[in-house]
Formats: structure tokens, sequence, C-alpha cells
């Protein structure tokens, strides 16, 4: 007489935990985004100071200048975080349920340079 053993087998992976085969889309969209929304933000905005040329930096209008204000705040403040975005984006563990966090992450580290080139862009009359 025989005796048949079976061996538990691990339920199959139905959750949502799995390995996510297209966890590098988002990272890599960002990361080749920025290098070329980043140095034309850059470029851009360091031009923008040309605009008050025609009034002056004193006599220009108040929303010149506030854009401005913004797009050098920008600049100066916005390198950091964009870059630690851009490595969260990278470093999040490759699971389905960090997909929404690692999209949320790869879009804040394109945001900066967009929103430096939407100011640059739709600069007010002097």
């Amino acid at each position: 007489m025989t005796t048949q053993h079976f061996v538990a087998q691990p339920p199959a992976s139905s959750d949502t935990a799995g390995r996510d085969p297209r966890a590098w889309i988002a990272p890599l969209v960002a990361t080749v985004l920025l290098v070329f929304l980043g140095p034309a933000a850059v470029l851009f905005g360091g031009l923008s100071a040309m605009a008050t040329d025609a009034c002056g930096p004193d006599d220009c209008s108040s929303a010149l200048t506030t854009h401005l204000s913004l797009i050098y705040g920008i600049l100066e403040y916005g390198t950091l975080p964009t870059l630690a975005a851009l490595v969260t984006a990278w470093a999040l563990p490759w699971k389905l349920r960090w997909l929404p966090a690692r999209v949320c992450a790869a879009l804040a580290a394109v945001l900066p340079a967009l929103f430096v080139l939407l100011l640059v862009f739709t600069l007010p009359a002097p």
C-alpha cells in the first residue's frame, strides 16, 4: 500500500504585493524629461531677467516682479526637492502597491521645471 503526501503550496500570487514589471517606466520618463526640461528651465529662467530691460528693475509692474521672484525662488530652492523626488521614484520598492507613490514622486520631480517654463513663457508686460 502506497501513501501519497501532498505538499502545501503557497497561494497563487493574486495579491497586489507582487513585483511590478513596469516599475521603471515612471522614473525613466521623469529622468528623460528632466534631462531636457531642467537645462531649459535654468536657461530661460536665467534669461527672464532681461524682461526688466525696458522698464528698469525699479519701475516694472508688480505682476512682472512677482513672476520673476517666483522663477528665481523655484530655481534656487526647487533643485533639492526635484532631486529628492527623482531619487525617491527610483528607490521605492518595485512592487505594485508602490505604483501610485512612484508615479507621484516622478511627477513631483518634473513639476518645478515645468512651472518655471510656464512662468517664463507667460511673463506679463513690463
